[in-house]
């Protein structure tokens, strides 16, 4: 059985400049490292474009058909194979999996660590000052080029939010345009995140060479050893993966009910209902499991690493667990930002343990969507007691979608069923009544109106009289929310 000391580290993000100048610090800074990359943009052709680079510039390049019409199927067929390849020459102790910019870091990072690879780090790029432009902009990505597949129907906002937030490490380009407030958002909006910055480097492009990566092993560059290279190698490649495709983008969720809110499919307790569902990271805001995020602490940049180089460099070999990347997303546990109020920009986190009235807040989701530039979490509807709901809303849309059932209306006996990150949020949470039933949601914004949100929402709760008649009068009342989840 064929063994690796291959490490795996994914970049990725729709601020492209800032994914290409964070790649190719890498390359130059770890000896004999390549970048594999798939270009979606030739899929209307049928085809996708596979290269893989070294620093110096293109190494080898060729193509792999559409899989079922889908750009992204054809990425994730082809991944594993190609990673295996270059793992079983030897040749290099670093693989920089550049995603191509609508594809979603968490899907690909389940597809690699069930091809049996060792996946180090997780990486968005991003430059701060264009922030606030890409999630504002709630423009469908097959609109502006971006589309994964004929079916794919997110928005340029939501896929940014998901790739911005999953990812425990930010690589945060140089930018004259960013200022402040341009800072303290993106610190608000993934406050656990450790930032590290891309310096400057010049990224010249050359012509295809000649070089045989997949010839037979031998040892990595002279001069210098990857973190973790004396551990024990990777010996995982026969490991049955639990589902080698991972969630599709064609899965993201369909328009319905009001203008500027979308629905999602129910998802199951552990899983998301769209390519990299999300929801981020949470420092604290009295509900959540602690501790679930992947990768190091949060930080802003660091300081270069006299071992390795660069801070990112560092960042690259840190490590990163899957499964908890995975947990932090469940709208159940989700590790939500806490508040905070700096540079023009503030974070509201309004938590309540009474549900809401399903028309008041249908009627309000409009300006609900509009009063922050991101706003997630999970709510209770009182003709739904026993559903945990999912907020999730960028660029003017809304998602709302089921995401099981609260642990609170679940018999004792299914609880060894329940992942055990699931049951310790809810036991962080629970409440004496209504278990972890409650509402957790968080709005982060430059400007927000913290004292307007919160009396739209609280206008939306019921009443003490509604509330007063109990949970079986609370079902009959009027299901507002029957479009937008499907029922």
């Amino acid at each position: 059985m064929p063994s690796s000391h291959l490490s795996v580290v994914i970049v990725g993000g729709l601020h492209a400049d800032a994914r290409r100048a964070a790649v190719a610090r890498l390359l130059a800074d770890v000896p004999g490292s390549v970048a594999l990359h798939h270009d979606l943009e030739t899929a209307a052709a049928g085809t996708v474009v596979r290269t893989i680079r070294d620093a110096n510039g293109i190494v080898s390049a060729g193509e792999t058909p559409l899989v079922n019409d889908c750009a992204c199927c054809a990425l994730r067929e082809d991944l594993v194979p190609e990673l295996w390849r270059l793992a079983d020459a030897g040749l290099t102790s670093l693989a920089v999996v550049e995603l191509w910019d609508s594809v979603e870091p968490k899907a690909m990072a389940e597809v690699v660590v069930a091809g049996g690879l060792r996946l180090t780090s997780v990486i968005t790029a991003v430059d701060p000052a264009l922030l606030l432009p890409y999630l504002a902009n709630g423009d469908d990505l097959a609109e502006v080029g971006l589309a994964a597949a004929a079916t794919d129907r997110r928005t340029v906002a939501d896929t940014f939010a998901r790739q911005l937030e999953y990812a425990p490490v930010l690589a945060v380009a140089a930018s004259e345009q960013a200022d402040d407030e341009d800072r303290a958002l993106l610190v608000q909006l993934h406050p656990t995140a450790r930032q590290v910055p891309i310096d400057e480097l010049d990224v010249t492009g050359g012509e295809a060479r000649e070089t045989n990566w997949f010839a037979p092993a031998r040892t990595p560059a002279a001069g210098w050893t990857p973190p973790g290279w004396d551990a024990d190698p990777v010996d995982t490649k026969d490991t049955a993966p639990a589902d080698p495709l991972g969630p599709s983008a064609t899965d993201a969720p369909s328009g319905g009910g009001s203008p500027g809110v979308a629905a999602g499919p129910d998802s199951a307790p552990g899983a998301n209902g769209t390519d990299g569902a999300d929801t981020a990271a949470d420092t604290g805001a009295g509900t959540g499991a602690r501790g679930l995020g992947a990768g190091p602490a949060a930080g802003r940049a660091g300081p270069r690493s006299e071992g390795t180089g660069s801070a990112l460099v560092d960042a690259a070999f840190a490590g990163f667990d899957v499964e908890a990347a995975a947990a932090a997303q469940h709208p159940a546990c989700a590790l939500l930002p806490a508040e905070a109020d700096e540079a023009g920009v503030g974070t509201l986190v309004w938590h309540r343990r009474r549900p809401f009235h399903p028309e008041r807040l249908y009627a309000a989701l409009e300006d609900l969507t509009c009063a922050a530039a991101r706003s997630r979490g999970r709510f209770w509807l009182a003709d739904r007691p026993d559903t945990l709901l999912h907020w999730d809303a960028a660029g003017g849309a809304l998602c709302v979608e089921s995401a099981g059932p609260w642990l609170a209306s679940l018999p004792d006996a299914a609880w060894d069923m329940v992942p055990p990150v699931r049951r310790a949020a809810a036991a962080l949470d629970w409440h004496p009544e209504h278990g972890d039933c409650c509402q957790h949601l968080v709005f982060t914004s430059p400007g927000l109106d913290r004292e307007g949100l919160e009396l739209l929402l609280e206008s939306c709760l019921l009443t003490d009289a509604e509330y007063a008649a109990g949970p079986a009068a609370w079902k009959r009342l009027p299901p507002a929310f029957d479009s937008l989840l499907e029922v």
